[in-house]
């Protein structure tokens, strides 16, 4: 039987009291596609960097029915010699499964069209990450191919992008 949520994730922007989510999305099952959790010091360097993205992009938490159950956002990165936005993000295991992740990412899409910049933005889950590359179909990304990336540095995976047209 599938589960469904029955009300949408809303977006908090991220703040100093969001580094306790950051440290509950760093297990072993929610990194396993991404190199693995990282250490105490690799957490506070990330939450010091989502605090302080400013124009270069927006961290935030994804809250559904007052609670915080994931994080999702969207940073500069350069694509094929292009700029543009990056997306990215993790859902709590107990609200997997529930449209969450494709409805904050739906959210996400309309957060970096409004702030303008770049005209794509991209996400980059691993090939072999079903959840994740579904995730962004459902989310109305386009299926672009599958690149190497070296994600964390020292860690060699196959990727695939998914984009979106901002300017639509």
């Amino acid at each position: 039987m599938e589960r469904s949520t029955l009300a949408g994730p809303d977006l908090g922007r991220w703040a100093e009291g969001d580094f306790e989510l950051l440290v509950a999305c760093n297990s072993a099952e929610m990194t396993a596609h991404l190199g693995g959790p990282e250490t105490d010091e690799q957490l506070v360097s990330r939450h010091r960097r989502y605090l302080a993205l400013e124009e270069r992009g927006q961290m935030f938490r994804i809250v559904l029915d007052g609670a915080a159950v994931g994080v999702i956002g969207y940073w500069e990165t350069n694509w094929q010699g292009e700029p543009a936005w990056e997306t990215g993000w993790g859902v709590l295991p107990g609200f997997q499964g529930r449209g969450v992740a494709a409805a904050a990412a739906r959210l996400v899409v309309e957060e970096a069209r409004v702030a303008g910049r770049h005209r794509q933005l991209h996400a980059f889950p691993s090939a072999d990450h079903a959840a994740s590359n579904g995730v962004c179909r459902k989310a109305g990304f386009t299926l672009g191919g599958e690149h190497d990336f070296e994600y964390p540095k020292g860690h060699w995976m196959r990727c695939n992008d998914w984009s979106v047209d901002l300017s639509v």
